[in-house]
């Protein structure tokens, strides 16, 4: 298996998290975005955590997945339209796939199935 592809998606990944979590964070509503990142498993994170007035708050905005050199877009808690900025940054449209939608859906979407 060629690792170029899964090392630029990776790089691909990280600069869409770090760029996400530096807007959240220039918000002042007391919660901090923390991008969670495991390489060797392939997951990738950005997490929202912190105290808003009275309430605990963690929760994930995106999480992607690089598996069989495929980009998982497994969660977008964002109206972004996370897919097409993948592309925009390099990421072929049939090397991603919108794991959050059923499959039916995923063949109609014009990314990968799976």
């Amino acid at each position: 298996m060629d690792k170029k592809p899964i090392n630029k998606y990776d790089s691909i990944l990280a600069k869409f998290l770090h760029h996400y979590a530096k807007l959240y964070n220039q918000q002042a509503d007391g919660l901090n975005a923390k991008v969670v990142i495991d390489r060797e498993g392939g997951h990738y994170q950005l997490l929202n955590v912190g105290w808003l007035k009275d309430k605990y708050q963690f929760y994930i905005i995106f999480h992607f997945d690089i598996i069989d050199d495929k980009v998982w877009v497994q969660e977008n808690r964002t109206d972004i339209l996370v897919a097409q900025e993948l592309v925009e940054q390099g990421i072929p449209k049939q090397n991603i796939v919108l794991g959050f939608q059923s499959p039916d859906v995923r063949a109609l979407s014009g990314y990968a199935v799976a």
